[in-house]
Formats: C-alpha cells, sequence, structure tokens
C-alpha cells in the first residue's frame, strides 16, 4: 500500500463548447462541430471530426467556410450563458472526489488525490470520469500525476486513448510518453519559448525534461527553469484552490454591425456596465475607478481610425449599477466623435476592492445607499432566478441592433425557462 505525498489530477473537458451544443442536439454526435467566437468570427471549439478535416483552432470563419460547407458541418454561434452553467455543474461534481479543487479555465479543473492510495489511482479516475459524464453528459479526460505540468502532459495523452485517463504515478512508461509530446504542447511554454527551444534542439517534453540545469539557467528565466523540473517530477507549482478575487472587471464586445449613432454606443456601455456591476456583486465589490473605451476597426479600407479612452475616479467607491452607469455614459460622451463608425465598445471596473474593507461615510444617508442596495439585491435575484436581462435599465435599448451576431444559435439557455427544450408526451 503506497502513497505518493504529491498526487494532481487534472480533468479537462473534451472540445468543451461542442459537447454542451450535442447535450440538448444528439443528432450532432460523431459529426463534424464547430463553434464560433463572438460575431462569428473565427473557430473556437472542433469536434474530433471536424479536427480530422484539418480545421484548426482560432481559424478565421471565412477561410474555413468551403471545408464546412463541403463536408456538411454543423455550425453554432458561441452560447456562454449555457457554456458557463455547465461549467458551474462540471465543478460542482468535481468537488465531490477532492477536498481541494483549483478551477483552471472554464473546462478545466486540477484536483489534489493525495488521499487516494496510489494503487487506486487509475479506478479512481475513471470513476470520476463516469460520474462527471453520467451527471452532466459532458465527456472527460483526465491526467495523474506528481506535478501540474506532468497532469497536463498526461492530460494531453489521456484526450487521445479511448480509456480517457492517464496515471503517470504509477506507470514506468512516463519517458515514452514524453517522447510523444511536442515542447509547443508542454504547459506554460509560449510561442517565442518554442521556437527557441526548436532551435537548439530541444523537440519534446522529455527533451526538456533531461536537459542540465545550468543550460536551463543560462539560457531561459525563472519559469523554464520551473517547467523542467516539474516534468522531473519534482513540484514547483502549487495547487491553488483559493480563489482570489478579480482585481479589475472588464467587459466589452465588437459590435454585430458598424455603429455609428452616440444612442446606440450609449446603449452598449450600459449593458455592459450592468453585466460588470453586477459581477462585482457576485464576488462582494466595490469599484473606485471606471474606464470607457471606443474604437473603430484599424482594417477599414476608406475611413480613418479612431479609439479613444477615458478614466474616471469615482467620488465614493460603489457597485451600483445606476451610478456607475450614470459616470460611464458621461466619459463615453468625452470621447465620442461623430462621423466615425464604431466597432467596438467596453468598460473596465478597476481598484476593486471588498465590500467588508468599505466604510459608510457622511454621504450614505444622503444618497439612500441602503435602498439602493436592496434595489441592487432585488436586481440580480430577478435576474438570477427568471434569466439574464429580465429586470434591467431603459437605458441599456430594448432591440440593441449593435449586438453581436449569432447567425448560427442554438437558443439554448439553462438558465432561462423560456430558452429551455420542451419535452413532449406522445
Amino acid at each position: 500500500m503506497l502513497y505518493t505525498k504529491n498526487k494532481i489530477a487534472l480533468v479537462d473537458c473534451n472540445s468543451f463548447y461542442v459537447s454542451c451544443e450535442r447535450l440538448f442536439n444528439p443528432s450532432i454526435i460523431k459529426k463534424p462541430v464547430v463553434v464560433l467566437s463572438s460575431n462569428d468570427g473565427c473557430v473556437i471549439s472542433r469536434s474530433t471530426e471536424a479536427k480530422a478535416l484539418g480545421i484548426k483552432m482560432g481559424e478565421p470563419y471565412f477561410k474555413v467556410e468551403k471545408i464546412i460547407k463541403t463536408n456538411d458541418v454543423k455550425i453554432f454561434s458561441s452560447n456562454y450563458s449555457l457554456y458557463g452553467d455547465i461549467s458551474r455543474r462540471v465543478m460542482k461534481t468535481l468537488r465531490q472526489f477532492s477536498p481541494e479543487i483549483e478551477i483552471y479555465s472554464i473546462d478545466e479543473a486540477f484536483l489534489n488525490l493525495s488521499l487516494i492510495k496510489n494503487e487506486n489511482l487509475l479506478e479512481y479516475g475513471n470513476k470520476i470520469r463516469k460520474t462527471v459524464l453520467k451527471w452532466t453528459g459532458i465527456p472527460t479526460s483526465i491526467g495523474i500525476a506528481t506535478t501540474k505540468t506532468l497532469s497536463k502532459a498526461a492530460n494531453h495523452i489521456a484526450k487521445k486513448e479511448s480509456s480517457g485517463v492517464i496515471d503517470l504515478i504509477n506507470s514506468k512508461q512516463t519517458n515514452q510518453l514524453l517522447k510523444q509530446i511536442k515542447i509547443s504542447d508542454v504547459w506554460g511554454i509560449g510561442r517565442q519559448l518554442t521556437n527557441f527551444y526548436i532551435k537548439n534542439g530541444i523537440n519534446t517534453a522529455y527533451e526538456l525534461k533531461n536537459i542540465s540545469n545550468s543550460w536551463i539557467k543560462k539560457n531561459t528565466n525563472v519559469l523554464g527553469a520551473r517547467t523542467a523540473m516539474e516534468l522531473r517530477g519534482i513540484p514547483c507549482v502549487s495547487l491553488e484552490a483559493f480563489e482570489e478575487k478579480r482585481k479589475n472587471c472588464c467587459v466589452s464586445r465588437s459590435f454585430g454591425r458598424k455603429v455609428t449613432k452616440l444612442e446606440e454606443l450609449k446603449e452598449s456601455v450600459t449593458a455592459h456596465c450592468l453585466n460588470a456591476a453586477e459581477k462585482i456583486r457576485n464576488d462582494n465589490q466595490t469599484a473606485k475607478k471606471i474606464t470607457v473605451f471606443i474604437r473603430t476597426s484599424p482594417f477599414q479600407k476608406y475611413n480613418n481610425y479612431y479609439a479613444n479612452v477615458k478614466k474616471i475616479d469615482l467620488p465614493i467607491r460603489t457597485n451600483d449599477s445606476i451610478e456607475l452607469i450614470k459616470q460611464a455614459l458621461i466619459a463615453l460622451k468625452q470621447i465620442y466623435k461623430k462621423g466615425y463608425r464604431y466597432q467596438k465598445a467596453g468598460i473596465i471596473l478597476s481598484s476593486l476592492k471588498d465590500m467588508n474593507s468599505y466604510k459608510k461615510n457622511l454621504f450614505s444617508k444622503v444618497s439612500n445607499e441602503e435602498k439602493r442596495t436592496k434595489l441592487m439585491k432585488a436586481i440580480d435575484y430577478t435576474n438570477f432566478k427568471y434569466g439574464r436581462n429580465a429586470l434591467s435599465i431603459a437605458q441599456a435599448g430594448f432591440r440593441q441592433k449593435w449586438n453581436i451576431k449569432k447567425q448560427h444559435s442554438s437558443k439554448i439557455d439553462t438558465a432561462c425557462f423560456d430558452l429551455l427544450p420542451a419535452v413532449r408526451s406522445f
């Protein structure tokens, strides 16, 4: 009976956005599927069948349109409210299997499995995978190792295996597996460092693992040395089970069509403010600064490029949507210029601090702070229960013609009753 001190599993959802769309559309299972980014611009998720056709991640839609039409590839616009809800369900399921979990991204999480016996790790990994699939419908791949970098490497191999689980702690084939992983696929190694390693004859994870410490220290930085140590099984990157609160909150979108009118820019900035304010309230935070920015497309042929930004230091820190919108629209009016075709607008709430560190001031009663706080709670509760924008502000507009293009939307939102698929009995 063996216990290894450090045991980390990386659970990664397979083609997550595609898997979410397949949950409510079984007819596209085992068919080529792609999900597009905002405004249907680029490919951001591909099924295994779509990858086999040569469709690359991040490829602009117009470049692969011919492949998509020729091979009857199913297309979906991104549906982040759906993906966010399914992600929360997956993460909640994973918490059943470990006292410590680090949510690394919307579709990935590191789990501390130190309490599991070495000989039971593979079986436990399979149990996690089957449970997530049964409870949420999302297929996953799991890599288990002594470090986060090695668990990432194990997960990379697991995606290609039918079992979907790779355990490097009990494996004697670790070196053979690392030889299969290109240096560009090693966690934490970017494009520039990849080119440098290849130039120096380091093409695989195995070769990086066996490079001398003196060479690493001389030719790379601390992060490079840390990655090499982690590949050798020496933990250098700890599990961050505690979720640090955000320091800034940015909400921005490219428009579905070019915008020229100030009224439409006001609608978009108001909508972004509502979204950002709701986020920081959910984190129990307040903002002291707000930044508004607008820009035209840098690729326009016949119009001059224009971009501008305005920062406002709020007199009193707040998370009140109404107050933030008021300040944002003042900033927008100062930077707006007539005669331009705007492509994007956004806002940033910064200098965020926890509500508990905020103390009431002389003007708290004058500004009806308690009533406004209750109003914001009522709005958040209503929108949580009945779907986003169930309650909004008139300044955000109703038609929102400027909003992002979603020509291929599945129109499914598990957080909104009106958009849930209907089940009919015969």
